[in-house]
């Protein structure tokens, strides 16, 4: 069932994610022919609650309001990611897991969850900026960083921002089928499903360690991506057996001289997608990946989108 919804709010609550809950649940267009939802928002530390943007929000309910709830969701706030949480919350969280309901986080709000003990054994989404953190204070779970939302029935969790709006509509896709899904997701005017996940957004530039023995053939690899070469070339060019080569670079960078390579290739294109207007074709040969379709191959792996996806993704359908 998917007819009673409670969104509970923490000081500090982000009005965006709280809104993405409230625009999927808490409006009533039954006028389309679509299910209505009993919705309340519920505040867990008093009637009046700060937002992160500097105004207030007022709400009658408590938290008894989710003992009734058959979908609890948790949107994100302020310095949620470190503050400690209300144990009657946690409880409450864990009594409607235990009855049967379904919990779902926007964004930070994955941290109450797993407060609560919620994720432990489970894997989870968070926004990218916030996963090692999570990984790190919460051991138990597994972080998934470069997905939208991972569903592990009844907990639901997605990554940052709108990644909630895809959450949500899976649920209603899962419950009540496309066609409610597809409404509402209509209405909203967003794409009732998404394809890949939020590696495409992330800024990960590999970390600029130092590198004692293979420093300079670095610096030669990022100035010549386009050009093939292999690990006994580079070893050459270190004044080093292929091995050896293969033992230091591994110890320096924390990766094979073929996975250093092949992210810089893929990050090169990915500026290219963003900020030129060559061909497909063209940044393929720039980066190093020879054709088109090699390049797509290793977006694909490496980012869950394509080229085309990705630049009408970051310039417009336009530039696409």
């Amino acid at each position: 069932m998917l007819s009673n919804v409670a969104a509970v709010l923490l000081d500090g609550v982000h009005p965006f994610e709280l809104g993405v809950v409230c625009e999927v649940f808490g409006i009533d267009r039954s006028d389309d022919g679509l299910p209505v939802y009993d919705f309340a928002v519920v505040s867990a530390e008093g009637p009046t609650l700060g937002t992160h943007c500097g105004f207030t929000v007022s709400t009658p309910h408590g938290l008894d309001r989710l003992e009734e709830a058959d979908l609890i969701a948790v949107p994100a706030g302020e310095a949620y990611a470190e503050r400690e949480y209300p144990p009657e919350l946690l409880d409450a969280l864990r009594r409607a897991v235990d009855r049967g309901a379904r919990v779902l986080s926007v964004c930070s709000g994955v941290f109450v969850l797993a407060a609560a003990g919620l994720l432990d054994g489970r894997r989870c989404a968070v926004h990218w900026h916030h996963a090692d953190q999570l990984a790190r204070r919460h051991p138990r779970l597994t972080v998934e960083p470069d997905v939208l939302y991972v569903d592990e029935d009844p907990v639901i969790t997605s990554a940052g921002t709108a990644a909630g709006i895809d959450a949500c509509l899976h649920l209603v896709r899962k419950e009540q089928g496309p066609e409610v899904a597809n409404k509402i997701a209509r209405r909203m005017v967003v794409p009732p499903h998404r394809d890949g996940g939020q590696a495409q957004y992330i800024e990960r530039p590999l970390p600029k360690a130092p590198c004692d023995t293979v420093g300079e053939v670095l610096v030669w690899m990022e100035e010549h991506l386009g050009q093939e070469v292999t690990v006994e070339q580079l070893a050459a060019r270190a004044h080093m057996a292929p091995r050896t080569f293969a033992r230091r670079f591994q110890q320096e960078t924390g990766t094979t001289p073929y996975r250093w390579l092949l992210r810089q290739r893929v990050l090169l294109a990915q500026e290219l997608l963003e900020g030129t207007d060559e061909t497909v074709d063209a940044i393929a040969a720039r980066a190093g990946f020879g054709t088109a379709a090699a390049l797509r191959h290793q977006f694909l792996r490496a980012l869950g989108t394509t080229p085309h996806a990705y630049r009408r993704a970051f310039r417009g359908p336009a530039a696409a």
